[in-house]
């Protein structure tokens, strides 16, 4: 009885010694890594500079372009322009084809 008591002693021994060592490190269980926030919050930023630029982008061209087609001449005086025509035209049907234009012409037409 005693042998059997001592093998299964040294059983529980041995899963207590592996159960030990799976369990988490408590010195290191709650330390950061600023690395991390560091490479998404640069990522956060560079994308909301990117939807910013494409916003930019796709609201001058799409004045140029009613400026160009002459959708907002003043209808009082003649050759002027009507800006608060220009802040709410749409001059194209989407803002991706305002955005493609200005991404494929980099230079004016001649």
């Amino acid at each position: 009885m005693n042998d059997i008591s001592d093998e299964r002693k040294a059983v529980e021994g041995q899963v207590m010694k592996i159960y030990k060592e799976s369990s988490p490190a408590i010195e290191n269980l709650f330390e950061w890594a600023y690395i991390n926030h560091l490479a998404w919050s640069i990522a956060v930023v560079a994308l909301g500079m990117l939807v910013w630029l494409t916003l930019a982008l796709s609201n001058a061209e799409n004045q140029r372009y009613a400026l160009l087609t002459k959708q907002c001449a003043d209808p009082v005086f003649k050759g002027e322009l009507d800006k608060k025509c220009l802040r709410s035209v749409q001059s194209r049907e989407h803002w991706w084809q305002h955005v493609g234009y200005a991404l494929t012409h980099l230079s004016p037409e001649k």
